[in-house]
């Protein structure tokens, strides 16, 4: 039985330049969904998933994120003053504990796999999470907690996966598939942003993964792949056959919220999915839509 995935990795330095000017001076992981910020989702993902201690790898302009993740007594008490205890549990209940929080910089934007690299001495040597907060994924059981259910029976790697286009396949990366169940795939490689004609199947890495620490050897070399950075997948591709590789087609729907329209439709949907909003975000729709 591999061991428990008890650490979570969210790679945050990015300057989400899709999103100007919003994020001129906010980070984009704090671009609010419905009424949370994307971070928060991907926290209470990795809380949701048994994940006891998160690491921020952070850059420049970060302020906010770190903000958000530290009390604010006078607000809490603002809010006890006027009785508003609705809010005070909707701004503490799902605040970590003292301790559960570190935070690492990214000095340079050398890519994902350097992010995570820069994490290294936190996750030490055990399995951990990474979870990208603009891959938002709406389900019934939180997607990183199905993932890790099946890292408990196959250990090594385990990444969410979906199909694509195969018109799409140069954006992600993709399986080089052995095995495929219809529901876990067990793949014998990884190519990352492959043209169409040469591209081993149409099953992409979306932004959540467990790794096994081995990962850390590879990165160490900072080698460079797509775009002149660090490539996490190629790193990852490099442990295959030593560590084994699964991808999980999950349940549930996932939104680019990295992309202007993804986080609009994130915002309906998730607005549809709450028994508080649904019908004024029907009513809304339809306004729009006739």
């Amino acid at each position: 039985m591999a061991r428990r995935v008890r650490k979570a990795v969210f790679p945050v330095g990015g300057m989400g330049t899709r999103f100007l000017p919003a994020t001129k001076a906010m980070p984009k992981e704090m671009l609010p969904v419905v009424d949370k910020p994307l971070i928060q989702y991907a926290v209470e993902e990795a809380a949701a998933a048994g994940c006891e201690h998160f690491i921020f790898v952070t850059g420049r302009g970060k302020n906010a994120l770190e903000d958000h993740f530290d009390n604010n007594p006078e607000l809490v008490r603002t809010l006890k003053d006027r009785g508003k205890f609705d809010l005070v549990e909707a701004v503490t209940s799902w605040m970590p504990k003292s301790g559960q929080i570190s935070y690492t910089r990214q000095s340079e934007p050398l890519g994902l796999g350097h992010a995570v690299w820069c994490a290294r001495d936190l996750v030490a040597d055990e399995p951990f999470a990474v979870l990208l907060p603009d891959d938002l994924i709406l389900s019934k059981t939180a997607c990183l907690k199905q993932m890790a259910a099946v890292h408990t029976e196959v250990g090594g790697h385990v990444v969410a996966v979906s199909d694509v286009p195969r018109e799409h396949t140069k954006r992600y990366g993709i399986l080089d598939v052995e095995f495929d169940n219809g529901r876990l795939a067990k793949a014998k490689g990884l190519v990352e942003k492959p043209d169409p004609e040469v591209a081993p199947s149409t099953l992409s890495i979306i932004g959540r993964y467990i790794l096994h620490p081995a990962v850390f050897d590879v990165l160490d070399k900072k080698e460079k792949g797509a775009g002149g950075e660090i490539q996490l997948t190629d790193a990852i591709s490099q442990t295959i056959g030593m560590v084994p590789f699964h991808g999980l087609r999950f349940e549930g729907q996932r939104f680019d919220c990295g992309d202007k329209v993804g986080w609009l439709e994130a915002n309906l949907a998730f607005a549809l999915a709450r028994d508080d909003m649904a019908e004024a975000a029907r009513e809304l729709i339809t306004r729009f839509h006739g």
